[in-house]
């Protein structure tokens, strides 16, 4: 709880970091979500008697770092809900791979079919049977001698989309053993981390852009922050 790391917050929005051990909301393994940990934050900062409202508007994978947006009224909720599902709020995300990626810049498209059991996604490149169109441009930020940093601009919000056609081009995401990674990362993590969230605020009317820091602890990350800086 004392680890909540919050990005942003006004009347209608909160935006925090979100930790790669967080899930955002409650599941059957019956963890405290982060749904609930801010939820908590804000009864006790504000000393509400009663429930705290609470929308979750987006999610990231349970092993994925970064920035997260809840409502915390019904109108922004709908609102946020409407542009998401519009696809006006942009999103970017950086990830460490162990493979260099085909070009410098790409906009690459996949069909990506959902397997219910194994909670798994396959990316196809031409359409089959019950798949869903998926987009993303990535470009190399620049590389280690081992690892290349990564930028992604998701041009679609598909299950495991990301991790999924990355490794169908062949880069797959540092830790990420369910989409072919070497070995996983000793915290359980992946390398994919959610950096950006550009939008029109639901209410204000307000551009915005809320940056989540790069976890601040691994060496891989803080290379990457230098790597992006002009």
């Amino acid at each position: 709880m004392n680890n909540l790391e919050v990005l942003y917050e006004d009347n209608h929005i909160i935006a925090v970091n979100k930790r790669a051990s967080d899930i955002v909301q409650g599941d059957k393994t019956g963890d405290i979500s982060l749904a609930d940990e801010v939820k908590t934050f804000l009864k006790k900062k504000y000393n509400k008697p009663g429930d705290v409202f609470l929308g979750t508007v987006h999610r990231l994978d349970r092993p994925v770092s970064g920035v997260v947006m809840f409502a915390k009224t019904s109108k922004a909720l709908a609102r946020l809900n409407q542009m998401f599902q519009d696809k006006t709020v942009e999103k970017v995300y950086w990830a460490v791979c162990e493979q260099k990626p085909p070009l410098e810049n790409e906009l690459i498209t996949h069909f990506l079919k959902k397997d219910q059991k194994k909670n798994k996604s396959r990316g196809y490149e031409k359409e089959v049977k019950g798949s869903k169109k998926c987009q993303l441009r990535y470009n190399l930020l620049g590389r280690t001698s081992n690892y290349f940093f990564v930028e992604i601009h998701p041009k679609t919000g598909r299950h495991h989309q990301i991790r999924v056609q990355l490794s169908a081009i062949g880069s797959v995401i540092k830790g990420d053993l369910k989409y072919g990674a070497k070995r996983s990362n000793r915290d359980g993590s992946i390398c994919l981390h959610a950096r950006k969230l550009r939008f029109l605020h639901p209410v204000k009317k307000e551009d915005m852009e809320i940056t989540a820091p790069a976890p601040s602890k691994d060496a891989l990350w803080q290379e990457c922050v230098r790597l992006s800086e002009p």
